[in-house]
């Protein structure tokens, strides 16, 4: 629990606990904002040392949630998830300091004497609306920004993970300011009801179809909004790429999670001339990975629930299935699978897989997937592997995606001095890292000028010298 003289003090009439019968929690908040207790960089640093105690000491719960919820094995959930936020804690409390400094920037001639700055403020009250895929990471890892950059937020994690759910419900608030952060749990009816309210930014991360509904409801108070979405990131593998290398780091970035991961490869288009090299590595490495019986490796995960298992094994039947095609319903499991022969209009390619499918189709040449790729609408990632330098240039100047590693898979988010986020259909908006403060401030325009001088310039009457003047200073 955070103390008093690190967060204020309390009002008999504070916000702590749950939000009495109908009142608005967005208003009770702003409430709080608008006493200032979130402005100091000392309020801030407080939260965010509070959020890693919570990291720290919380841990093994943490992993045990996440491993009922979605089925995450233990280094999967500690690697991407727990150590994740750490990383992102620990880089925001050691560069907020500089963030927060207005910068200057140079003063024209025709407003001078003065002096121009950019200053950093917070939103106020925001919204973030977490995912059930990566539930505590996503739920956290905008909360660190939300609280470096001074706002009071609400969470709402996703109630398709419950244990997680109920764990940052029961736990956040014995580690930062309750009175200025609110976990609000529940479904649908739940997600409504917040949205009805009036927020400084919402923070969605999820699939486009609710991601319209949250822009649509922020619309009716123009609440600006980011929106972390997804989209079929693709995976281009030129003629000259190393496919031993190549093999493992596609079935790292497709199958950790078992497939349930935003930047995951969606579906790969392989050069002719190395397609059946590529499908004979990409076996024989989910064969050393999770051995000849993925269903019992420690290391696999499972599909998060029943529906989204049956909505994945109706894809199987968009091609033919060269590995894996293996499930159990009742375990929530489906193989690491890859699809060939896959026409470009089967249902496996119209949407987001969200699975441990893989499908991979045949190209010509770099142009032919280049047109393949621009064809289609702009993904959250795009992956490239090629070791001709000229080809890497190629494929970042004539495609767009949210973002892009070329040789591998994912690492890109891992760079927190690279904004994350989509474009188009994948989202908009970004995150991570200074980014990340950002997104959750304002960047106030403050001109000061002197009263020393008053040039009357400006001031009527006007006429032919002073216009001769103003053209010249224009």
């Amino acid at each position: 629990m955070t103390t008093p003289e690190s967060t204020g003090s309390r009002s008999p009439a504070d916000a702590s606990g749950p939000p009495p019968p109908g009142r608005d929690i967005a208003e009770i908040l702003r409430g709080q904002y608008d006493t200032g207790r979130t402005r100091p960089l000392s309020w801030r640093l407080a939260q965010l040392d509070g959020l890693k105690r919570m990291v720290r000491e919380r841990e093994e719960e943490i992993l045990a949630a996440l491993a009922i919820d979605v089925g995450k094995p233990h280094f999967e959930g500690y690697a991407a998830e727990v150590a994740y936020v750490a990383k992102d804690i620990a880089h925001a409390q050691r560069h907020l300091a500089s963030w927060l400094k207005p910068r200057q920037v140079k003063t024209p001639l025709m407003t001078q004497p003065g002096k121009s700055r950019i200053v950093p403020e917070p939103l106020g009250v925001v919204l973030i609306i977490a995912p059930w895929n990566y539930p505590f990471g996503l739920s956290m890892s905008p909360l660190v920004g939300a609280l470096a950059a001074g706002n009071c937020a609400v969470v709402k994690p996703s109630e398709i993970a419950p244990e997680t759910s109920a764990l940052i419900a029961s736990r956040l608030p014995d580690y930062v300011d309750d009175c200025c952060v609110k976990v609000v749990e529940g479904g649908v009816p739940e997600t409504t009801d917040l949205l009805a309210q009036r927020w400084d930014h919402i923070f969605y991360t999820g699939n486009g179809q609710v991601g319209r509904i949250v822009m649509t409801a922020a619309a009716k108070h123009l609440t600006p909004v980011t929106l972390e979405l997804g989209g079929k990131s693709p995976c281009i593998i030129d003629s000259d790429a190393n496919l031993t290398v190549a093999a493992r780091r596609i079935a790292w970035g497709k199958w950790t999670n078992a497939g349930q991961t935003c930047v995951a490869p969606d579906y790969v288009l392989v050069h002719r001339d190395v397609h059946d090299a590529l499908l004979d590595e990409l076996a024989a490495t989910v064969r050393r990975f999770w051995g000849d019986d993925p269903q019992r490796s420690p290391d696999f995960g499972r599909i998060v629930n029943t529906r989204h298992h049956q909505r994945l094994m109706k894809l199987m039947d968009s091609g033919d299935v060269f590995l894996g095609g293996h499930s159990d319903e009742a375990d929530r499991y489906i193989a690491p699978t890859i699809l060939v022969n896959v026409a470009p209009d089967s249902p496996v390619m119209r949407d987001e897989i969200f699975g441990p499918i893989l499908p991979v189709l045949q190209v010509g040449d770099l142009d032919e997937a280049i047109v393949f790729v621009n064809r289609r609408p702009k993904p959250l990632a795009l992956y490239l592997f090629a070791q001709d330098e000229q080809v890497h240039q190629q494929v970042i100047a004539r495609t767009s995606s949210g973002g892009m590693t070329i040789n591998h898979a994912w690492l890109h988010l891992t760079v927190r001095d690279l904004p994350f986020g989509g474009i188009g259909e994948s989202g908009m908006g970004c995150y991570h890292g200074q980014a990340s403060f950002d997104t959750f401030s304002h960047r106030k325009s403050v001109l000061v000028q002197s009263t020393r001088l008053d040039p009357p310039l400006l001031y009527p009457p006007y006429g032919g010298t002073k216009e001769k003047l103003l053209k010249h200073l224009l």
